[in-house]
């Protein structure tokens, strides 16, 4: 394998390809990226048995092969070349990179020992790019970290005909963003239980790229349980995590409310950011509504207090509820609005943040519910 690539394209693609690898594999030829040349086209691939990522790279070919090389240390290397053509070549049991007066000698793994990589399922159907990266960065901030519960870990799509919804909770937070998109089949209905780390770093690689995103489900017996993502020239496989009892979330979302507050998402989230530094990790901010606005405050150890008002537009009986302070910043600042509005029943049950206009109307397409914090004052 001897090959001439653009350094920004080979750096893109083997960061990208890396980023997925496990830091601790269980053999270790899963720590690698694979690199494979044919027709003059570069295939950067990575797999961990549970996602797969490849990416595919226009070069220079004098001699096609493949080679196995450590992804982590790749990527640091192609990350700090500089801005000129790099020579990778495969001699021996080596990887030889050259660029410009800068030379590598990587050892390589045996090619033979790695797992092919799976085929992507069959297209559902096609989503905008750019449209489809913010929904998922609007949801997976609600899902859970905890690994000891895996179904809360992960994004639940909903696909009904042309509406794609996407949710996640951890039990503290519920987002939910519904969009349009185009389906291969009109009367499609399908759920799946994606893993928001995947999700969320497939998003981001592939919205910036414009365009479409073609989304890959797996439907029937074969290969069942897996899930696909092609952009550009990238695509992810992964595999899904088992959302049979997932919860019925939807129904946290009150009906109706008693009270709803208007106020500037920046200049919320500010004060909250600013009053929240005298609280300890588990105290919660405390929000008290009434028609003169809105007063924001905390309190910690030592004595140490902290409140500052701010306008809000509030209709309702006067209220105080207390939140996490950083779950209602994350909630805030997803909603990719200037204005929120904040509905309320009373101060023990959830809450709901939504976009809104300047007017005062709410935006639809996405809710984040935010549990409160019992107080004693």
């Amino acid at each position: 394998m001897k090959f001439r690539v653009e350094r920004d394209a080979l750096a893109d693609a083997v960061a990208w390809t890396a980023k997925s690898l496990p830091s601790r594999p269980s053999v270790p030829v899963l720590a690698g990226v694979m690199l494979r040349v044919t027709d003059s086209r570069l295939q950067v691939s990575g797999f961990d048995y549970e996602v797969s990522s490849q990416v595919t790279v226009d070069v220079q070919a004098d001699a096609d092969g493949a080679a196995l090389v450590s992804g982590r240390l790749l990527a640091e290397i192609t990350k700090a070349l500089p801005a000129k053509p790099v020579d990778i070549a495969a001699v021996g049991a080596h990887l030889e990179l050259v660029c410009g007066s800068a030379r590598f000698t990587l050892p390589t793994m045996p090619v033979e020992d790695y797992p092919s990589l799976p085929e992507m399922p069959s297209s559902a159907g096609t989503v905008d790019a750019a449209t489809f990266a913010a929904a998922v960065a609007q949801v997976a901030i609600a899902a859970g970290r905890d690994e000891t519960l895996p179904m809360m870990t992960g994004v639940r799509i909903e696909l009904n005909g042309s509406s794609m919804a996407m949710l996640a909770t951890d039990r503290y937070r519920l987002a939910m963003r519904e969009l349009e998109w185009n389906p291969d089949d009109t009367e499609i209905s399908l759920n799946a239980l994606v893993p928001a780390k995947t999700l969320n770093d497939t998003a981001k690689t592939l919205g910036p790229l414009g365009g479409s995103v073609v989304l890959a489900l797996s439907q029937g017996k074969t290969g069942e349980g897996m899930i696909g993502f092609a952009g550009g020239t990238r695509r992810t496989t992964s595999r899904l995590l088992d959302g049979a009892n997932y919860p019925p979330v939807r129904s946290l979302f009150p009906a109706s409310s008693n009270a709803q507050a208007q106020v500037g998402v920046a200049a919320l989230v500010e004060v909250v950011r600013r009053v929240a530094l005298v609280a300890e990790r588990t105290t919660p901010v405390l929000l008290s509504f009434s028609e003169d606005g809105l007063v924001v405050e905390a309190g910690g150890t030592e004595e140490a207090r902290a409140s500052e008002a701010m306008e809000a537009t509030f209709t309702g009986e006067a209220l105080t509820i207390g939140f996490n302070p950083q779950y209602l910043i994350d909630g805030l600042q997803n909603l990719g609005s200037p204005n929120a509005i904040l509905s309320f029943v009373d101060a023990f049950k959830p809450a709901v943040i939504s976009p809104a206009t300047e007017s005062g109307e709410i935006v639809p397409g996405y809710r984040y519910l935010i549990m409160p914090i019992r107080v004693t004052r």
